[in-house]
C-alpha cells in the first residue's frame, strides 16, 4: 500500500488506518502467524514467573475480576488489566521476539494489547493479523529511528515505543481512521516510559515494562475513540517524542528515518527475530559461538580455560552485573555463556535459584571475559555480532565470528523449531493436547472467524496449572 504524505506521525497514523489483510504478502502473513504463535507461547509460559504471580495477585486484590482472558490463566479481568498481565507474562521469561535494528521487543506489547482488545468482539483472524503487522511496523520503525541514542540515555525501547505500537495496532483492529489514531498517539506519548536501570539490579521491573505499554496503548486508543485529544505530530514536534528520547534536535530527514520506503514491503514483521535461548538477545552471538566450538570441535566444558568475547558496547554492558535473581541472571553475559557451557542449551529452567547457585556454572562464569571490539561496534546496530575465542587448557584456541545470532531473519528458525519452542513453553501450562491444538489454530489464525473461539484453547488444561 502507499502511504500519504505528511509528518512522520501522520504517515504512521495513515498507514495504521489504511493497511488491510489483502495488502499483506504471503511472507508477511506467514511471519504474522509465526510471531503470534511465538508470543502467545511466551505469554503462556510467563504466567509462572514471580513477576506474573505478584501482578496477578495485585490484580485480584486491588483491581478485581472482569470478562477478558489472558493466555495461560483461568481468571478473567477487565481489558486494561488483561493487556497489562499479558504483556508482563510475555516479557517475563526473556523468550519473546525482537527487532535487532531497534533493539526492541514488539510482540510482548502488541499481541497482549490486541488479544485484550479483541475479546468480546467480532474480530476475526485476518483483522488480528493486519493489526499485528501494524503494531510491529510502528514499534520497529520508531525504535530504529531513535536507537542507539535512546539506549545511551538510559531508556528501554520496548515500552517507550511499544505504547505507540499498541495504540496504532488497536486502532487498526477497531477500524479507526487516521485522525483518531494520530490523537491516540498523542495521548500515548505521555505514557512512554521505561529505564534501563534494571541492569544494576532489581531486574524484575523490566518484565512489567511491556505490560504497562500494552495497557497504556490500549487505553490511548479507546480514549481517542471517545474524543480525548493529544498533541498532534507528537513524534517529530517541538518537545515531542524524538527530541525527548533521542536527545537530538528534530532533523529534517526524520521522516525518511521512520518511513524510508514510503510503505514499501516487506514489512518489518518479516525482519524480526525469534529467540532460541531464554536470555538477553545481546548475548546470543557468544552463545552460538561457544556452542558451535563445543559441538564441531568435540570440546567438553571442563576442557575450557577461558572464553573471550569481543563485541559491541551495549552488549558488553551486560557483563558488569551479577546474577542474584532470575532477571539479572538472564541479562548477565557471563552467566548466560556459562549456562550454555554447562548444559549445551539455555532454557528457562537454567535460571532458577538452584541453577544460579550451581558451583559448576559459577565456575564457568569466571572463565568468561567481555570486551568491546571496534569492528563489532562499527557495525552495530546494523549487525549484532561477536568475535569469540575459546581457549582450552591444553593451549589450543578456536575463534568464531557470529555476524547475527540464530533466530534472526538472516538465520531464521524453521517452522518446526518455532512449533517445538511453543510446545516446550506451553505444554507445562496447557497440557500437550491443548498446546498442539492451540499451535495449529494460531498458525492458521487467518481462518478463525472470531478470536473469542481461540481463547479457550489458551486456558490451563487442569486445575492448579
Amino acid at each position: 500500500m502507499s502511504v500519504a504524505s505528511g509528518s512522520p506521525t501522520q504517515q504512521l497514523a495513515a498507514f495504521s488506518a489504511g493497511l488491510r489483510y489483502e495488502h499483506l504478502s504471503q511472507d508477511e502473513r506467514r511471519s504474522c502467524a509465526r510471531h503470534l504463535l511465538d508470543t502467545v507461547g511466551a505469554c503462556v509460559a510467563g504466567v509462572s514467573s514471580d513477576v506474573s504471580r505478584i501482578a496477578a495477585g495485585f490484580a485480584r486484590d486491588i483491581v478485581g475480576s472482569g470478562r477478558v482472558a489472558v493466555p495461560g490463566r483461568r481468571e478473567r479481568y477487565d481489558s486494561l488489566t488483561a493487556a497489562w498481565l499479558g504483556g508482563a507474562a510475555a516479557h517475563g521469561l526473556e523468550v519473546d521476539d525482537g527487532y535487532r535494528a531497534g533493539s526492541v521487543h514488539p510482540g510482548c506489547v502488541v499481541v497482549p494489547a490486541l488479544l485484550a482488545a479483541a475479546a468480546g468482539s467480532d474480530v476475526d483472524g485476518r483483522k488480528l493479523m493486519t493489526a499485528l503487522a501494524v503494531g510491529y511496523e510502528v514499534s520497529t520503525r520508531l525504535a530504529e529511528a531513535i536507537h542507539p541514542a535512546s539506549r545511551e540515555r538510559g531508556f528501554h525501547n520496548t515500552p517507550i515505543v511499544g505504547v505507540f505500537a499498541a495504540a496504532c495496532a488497536v486502532g487498526s483492529l477497531r477500524g479507526q481512521d487516521a485522525p483518531t489514531i494520530e490523537q491516540a498517539m498523542g495521548i500515548a506519548a505521555s505514557s512512554a516510559a521505561g529505564l534501563f536501570a534494571f541492569l544494576e539490579g532489581g531486574g524484575e521491573i523490566k518484565r512489567l515494562h511491556a505490560g504497562l505499554a500494552a495497557r497504556e496503548g490500549l487505553m490511548a486508543a479507546l480514549l481517542a475513540e471517545r474524543g480525548m485529544t493529544g498533541p498532534r505530530r507528537v513524534i517529530e514536534g517541538q518537545d515531542g517524542f524524538f527530541q525527548a528520547y533521542s536527545g537530538q534536535p528534530v532533523a529534517a530527514s526524520f521522516a525518511d528515518e521512520i518511513w524510508p520506503r514510503a510503505g514499501a514491503t516487506p514489512l518489518n514483521v518479516t525482519r524480526c527475530y525469534m529467540k532460541p535461548y531464554a536470555c538477553c538477545r545481546h548475548i546470543h552471538p557468544a552463545i552460538d559461538a561457544v556452542l558451535d566450538v563445543m559441538t564441531s570441535e568435540s570440546v567438553e566444558a571442563e576442557a575450557i580455560a577461558e572464553v573471550r568475547s569481543a563485541t559491541y558496547e551495549i552488549a558488553a554492558k551486560h557483563a558488569r552485573g551479577g546474577w542474584n535473581d532470575m532477571a539479572s541472571a538472564q541479562l548477565s553475559y557471563q552467566f548466560c555463556v556459562a549456562t550454555a557451557m554447562r548444559h549445551g542449551k539455555v532454557t528457562v529452567e537454567a535460571f532458577g535459584a538452584a541453577a544460579r547457585a550451581d558451583p559448576k556454572t559459577n565456575a564457568f562464569a569466571r572463565l568468561v571475559s567481555v570486551s568491546v571490539d571496534a569492528e563489532c561496534q562499527a557495525t552495530y546496530p546494523s549487525l549484532r555480532s561477536a568475535r569469540v575465542t575459546v581457549i582450552l587448557k591444553d593451549g589450543r584456541a578456536f575463534e568464531r565470528f557470529v555476524d547475527e545470532p540464530s533466530g534472526s531473519a538472516r538465520h531464521p528458525l524453521s517452522d518446526e523449531a518455532v512449533a517445538a519452542k511453543f510446545m516446550d513453553l506451553a505444554s507445562p501450562v496447557l497440557g500437550e493436547a491443548r498446546s498442539r491444538a492451540a499451535a495449529e489454530a494460531l498458525l492458521n489464525i487467518r481462518l478463525t472467524p472470531r478470536i473469542d473461539e481461540l481463547l479457550p484453547l489458551l486456558e490451563p488444561a487442569t486445575e492448579g496449572a
